[in-house]
C-alpha cells in the first residue's frame, strides 16, 4: 500500500512532536496544510483498516484498494472535521465498513487461499500448513457470516473494540453489539467444529 503516502512525504515540522498529537489535532493539521500531518494518520490508522477490510473481505488486492479509497475520503472530509463530535478511528472504520459491504454486494467473494499471515520460518513443515490451514478455516468460517455479524466479529474479536466504541462505528446500540458478536461466536464455533481433527484441535 505505498501509495497510500506518496502525496505526504514532506512537510510536518517538528514531526517527532506531531506524532504525539491525537488523531482529531493531526487531521486539523493536514487541513490547514501540513501534509506530513497525513503520513503520521496513515501510518496510525492505515493498518488497522487494513485489517479490517481484510477480515471483512478476505482478499488482499480488495482490502489494499478499500483501504486506499477510506483514507482518501478521510482526507477530502478533512476541512469539514468538527473535533470532539466523533473519533476520527470510529469515522474510518465505519467508512471502511460501509465500502466493504458496497463491494460484497457487488461482487461475492472468492474463496481465498492468500490471507494467511507470513509463516514463521522457525516452526516445521507440518505445523506451518496446520497454522495456515486453520487462518484459512477461519476465513472461510467469518466468510459464510451475515453481514453485520462478520463485522461485529471482527471488530470485537479480532481487532479487540470494546462494545461501546463497535455500536459507534456500527450505529447500533451495545446491546445490539453484544447479540451479534455472540450469535457470530455460536456460529462460527459451529462452522469450524466439524473441522476439529483436520485443523489439529484436541476434544474437550
Amino acid at each position: 500500500m505505498e501509495d497510500l503516502t506518496s502525496h505526504s512525504q514532506t512537510g510536518c515540522g517538528g514531526t517527532s512532536a506531531a506524532t504525539e498529537l491525537g488523531d482529531d489535532a493531526l487531521l486539523r493539521r493536514f487541513a490547514d496544510g501540513d501534509a506530513g500531518a497525513a503520513r503520521i494518520l496513515t501510518d496510525r490508522l492505515g493498518p488497522r483498516c487494513y485489517s479490517v477490510a481484510l477480515r471483512v473481505l478476505g482478499n488482499r488486492a480488495e482490502a489494499e484498494d478499500v483501504t486506499q479509497d477510506a483514507m482518501m475520503r478521510l482526507w477530502q472530509m478533512a476541512p469539514d472535521w468538527v473535533p470532539g463530535q466523533a473519533k476520527v478511528s470510529t469515522w474510518l472504520y465505519r467508512v471502511t465498513l460501509n465500502l466493504c459491504t458496497d463491494l460484497r454486494r457487488k461482487k461475492r467473494p472468492e474463496p481465498l487461499s492468500d490471507v494467511s499471515e507470513p509463516e514463521d520460518d522457525s516452526a516445521g513443515v507440518v505445523e506451518q500448513m496446520q497454522d495456515a490451514a486453520r487462518k484459512d478455516a477461519l476465513q472461510a468460517a467469518l466468510d459464510m457470516l451475515p453481514d453485520r455479524q462478520r463485522q461485529a466479529v471482527v471488530l470485537r474479536h479480532i481487532e479487540e473494540l470494546s462494545n461501546p466504541e463497535i455500536a459507534g462505528i456500527m450505529e447500533i446500540s451495545v446491546e445490539a453489539v453484544e447479540s451479534l458478536t455472540a450469535r457470530g461466536k455460536r456460529s462460527l464455533a459451529a462452522l469450524l467444529a466439524e473441522r476439529r481433527d483436520e485443523l489439529g484441535y484436541k476434544n474437550g
